[in-house]
């Protein structure tokens, strides 16, 4: 068996060698150049059909599947991938024209034209999965095609974020003589346009992906081949990358492995820590129609409580930040209406909202989150906020874990009083981290109908290209959400990636939407 531990020791031993002999370097040597990138994740793909996904499966897709547009190196506007070029094609941000380049392909060689570009997004309206990005491209009318080359979205209404939704796995392009119209793809033999193909996936275990000679895009491949590796617990993760089994760990890091690898980069360890500014975030969704949380000065006590500072010091040891808009900092209309509204955590003012509203007994209330999908301090966090919340004598709080394919389902179906959500960008603007939680049908399954929300603010930004000028209507936006408290905000993450020193392209790899780019990793070819 190919042994990756023995290739480093007879690298070293050569590389000494060479240093020895009065060179300075060895070009082309590395770890193994022709042998795939390893990548370790604890967020594992929910489904291979973007029509079904709209989670952490996206990081897969950005890799194998290919959008019209995407987001180049760390900016949020999008460029042209698949398209040549695209516009909006009237004033009122409405019409958008995209003109495809020519000869593109699928991965198995079938054409890709302007009615596969149809087809892709039109299933995904079609099938409208419980799990799936529908939602964010409700706006959309109807497509039309002329000839082979150009695509003409028509929307219902002025939405000047469109071209970023496009930008996104929600707007995947896939071969239509392999994905039906009409239901998601059961198979796991796939056909996208992106810069990989899947060349073979184990449910939960790994994706091993590689070059796709068909793809004709904007990126620019580092190397032919990676391999995700799936783990359910990060522990496990660590010790593969601390043993050379895999080459990089992104997602699901715990507070503690973070600052262990901190430490040990301050004593030149082989394994380099990597940080950057996130915008993935953490909340509690409140059920309203369960009667536990049904009245709203409950929603409101739980909000006047939570110790967002302790929260971030105690279980993730300062490696987050404390949280009070749903729109985290960094992002354009930003605000901090949480705490404009609530303050600092207050057993005073919380307890006067019970009372007011006549609940004299403890509130009592059943917490559910996902052990399977944010990391292993998951639980830890849930530990806290029960102490916190218990600790006022305001509240008899206990804590349930379920796996992500099981707790998805239930909260989908209105299981849950209170469940904890992650969120990662579709794309980097304010609407984002607004607008598919709420309306009729959004992607937490629980409906937010709001007529001001959803008839008036979003609309209004929507109608504004320049989106800084967009940020009155979306700071009002998170002012009701704060007042409605059916949305908690907690924390805003920063990304961590761990990896073995021969590894570069570590700090281009993350996009605008912290989504991992693996055809910007390669291995050092000199030492």
């Amino acid at each position: 068996m190919f042994s990756r531990k023995r290739l480093l020791r007879g690298m070293a031993m050569l590389s000494t060698t060479a240093v020895l002999a009065g060179c300075g370097s060895l070009s082309g040597g590395g770890r193994g150049e022709d042998e795939p990138i390893v990548v370790g994740t604890t967020s594992a793909p929910s489904a291979l059909d973007p029509a079904g996904a709209w989670d952490g499966s996206w990081e897969l897709y950005r890799n194998i599947y290919q959008s019209l547009l995407h987001f180049p190196n760390s900016s949020g506007t999008p460029e042209p991938d698949a398209a040549k070029s695209c516009g909006f094609t009237d004033n009122a941000s409405q019409v958008y024209r995209c003109t495809l380049k020519e000869g593109l392909k699928f991965s198995n060689g079938h054409p890709l034209d302007a009615k596969a570009v149809k087809h892709s997004i039109e299933r995904t309206l079609k099938i409208n999965a419980a799990t799936g990005p529908a939602q964010l491209l409700e706006s959309l009318d109807r497509i039309e095609t002329s000839g082979d080359g150009t695509v003409i979205f028509h929307l219902k209404e002025p939405n000047a974020t469109f071209p970023l939704i496009l930008a996104t796995p929600a707007a995947a392009l896939v071969d239509p003589e392999v994905y039906p119209a009409d239901k998601l793809l059961k198979s796991d033999d796939i056909a996208g346009s992106g810069p990989y193909k899947l060349e073979s996936y184990e449910a939960g275990e790994k994706s091993e992906l590689v070059k796709n000679d068909h793809y004709q895009g904007a990126a620019k491949l580092k190397n032919d081949a990676v391999t995700i590796e799936y783990f359910k617990e990060s522990g496990r993760m660590v010790k593969a990358l601390e043993g050379e089994d895999i080459d990089l760990a992104f997602r699901g890091l715990t507070p503690e492995q973070i600052i262990s690898f901190e430490d040990a980069q301050s004593k030149d360890s082989s394994i380099k820590l990597s940080e950057a500014t996130g915008t993935e975030i953490r909340y509690l969704v409140f059920n309203p129609k369960d009667p536990s949380v049904k009245n709203p000065a409950v929603r409101e006590a739980i909000a006047q409580l939570i110790d967002r500072k302790a929260l971030v010091r105690e279980v993730y040891k300062r490696t987050a930040e404390p949280l009070y808009s749903m729109v985290p900092g960094g992002i354009t209309g930003h605000t901090s209406a949480f705490y404009d509204k609530y303050g600092e955590p207050s057993h005073r003012k919380a307890k006067e909202l019970l009372t007011t509203a006549g609940i004299n007994e403890p509130v009592k209330l059943t917490l559910w989150y996902t052990t399977d999908r944010y990391g292993a301090t998951t639980q830890a966090e849930f530990e806290e906020i029960k102490r916190q919340l218990n600790g006022s004598g305001l509240f008899d709080v206990t804590i349930e874990g379920r796996e992500w394919n099981e707790f998805q389902k239930a909260y989908q179906k209105g299981k849950y009083p209170v469940f904890g959500r992650g969120w990662f960008p579709d794309f980097p603007d304010a609407d984002n981290y607004i607008g598919p939680f709420v309306g009729k049908q959004n992607a937490l399954g629980i409906p937010y109908e709001d007529a001001k929300l959803t008839g008036t603010l979003l609309p209004k930004s929507r109608q504004q290209s320049d989106r800084g000028a967009a940020g009155a209507s979306l700071k009002e936006a998170q002012r009701i959400l704060a007042e409605d408290a059916r949305l908690l905000p907690l924390w805003q993450g920063r990304v961590y990636i761990a990896a073995h020193e021969e590894i570069a392209g570590v700090e281009w790899a993350i996009d605008a939407s912290t989504i991992m780019r693996m055809w910007e990793l390669h291995r050092k070819s000199s030492w």
